[in-house]
């Protein structure tokens, strides 16, 4: 449950980190020049500090999202289905039938 759970932020994390490195500014302009005036909303600096800020932050949730899920799943991965079987279960070989070649 957790895992699952886990996982979707990680698909939510690589969206928001796709959009926001796309809407910064580049050396030509991107997807930012579809925003309209990005001064006003961000402050005087401009978007590139705030999305900058973004970036950093969304990636650094990605980062220790990616190593909670593989610790988790390494984890998991320590028990084994076969292990467990075979410690629940007693198999025992049928006995070998004797047949009569004597014909």
């Amino acid at each position: 449950m957790t895992t699952s759970f886990l996982l979707i932020v990680q698909i939510v994390l690589v969206i928001l980190i796709v959009i926001a490195v796309l809407l910064q500014k580049s050396s030509s302009i991107g997807l930012g020049a579809y925003s309209g005036s990005n001064d006003s909303v961000f402050g005087a600096k401009g978007p590139n500090s705030f999305l900058a800020k973004v970036t950093f932050t969304i990636g650094f949730l990605f980062v220790v999202n990616t190593i909670t899920l593989g610790y988790m799943y390494s984890k998991s991965a320590e028990e084994s289905v076969v292990d467990n079987l075979t410690e629940n279960t007693n198999v025992v070989a049928p006995a070998a039938k004797e047949t009569n070649t004597s014909k």
